[in-house]
């Protein structure tokens, strides 16, 4: 495969994969026999989140995750697309920080999304 990078599965043993950069992960992982969890294969729902140890991602199109979560590492595989080689933590075991009641625990502004967290004040 040209072009290809490796993505490992940290908490699977350390299985690696050579995957195609233009293509989403969770569709690169699954094609090569990995089961992962998942939803919408949108990025509009958490169910594919996966924890990035190592590497770079592009997943523009993760709409579900607020900043704090794209800080703490988290992607969502059925959009995100590595740029570089990848190390993930994959399925329930990768989501440490993942989810949380916001009731408990509201968000704070710089960790909503831009759009979200600059609304007039009239309006929340």
């Amino acid at each position: 495969m040209t072009g290809a990078v490796t993505i490992t599965i940290a908490n699977r043993g350390g299985a690696s994969f050579l995957v195609d950069p233009k293509k989403p992960l969770l569709a690169s992982l699954e094609a090569q026999g990995v089961s992962l969890p998942y939803g919408c294969k949108y990025g509009g729902c958490i169910t594919c989140a996966a924890k990035l140890l190592h590497g770079e991602i592009d997943q523009q199109a993760a709409v579900a995750l607020n900043n704090k979560q794209l800080r703490d590492g988290y992607v969502l595989l059925c959009v995100a697309r590595p740029k570089s080689d990848c190390t993930l933590d994959v399925g329930v075991d990768s989501h440490d920080k993942l989810y949380r009641n916001p009731f408990a625990e509201p968000l704070k502004q710089d960790e909503l999304k831009a759009d979200i967290a600059t609304q007039p004040e009239e309006t929340r």
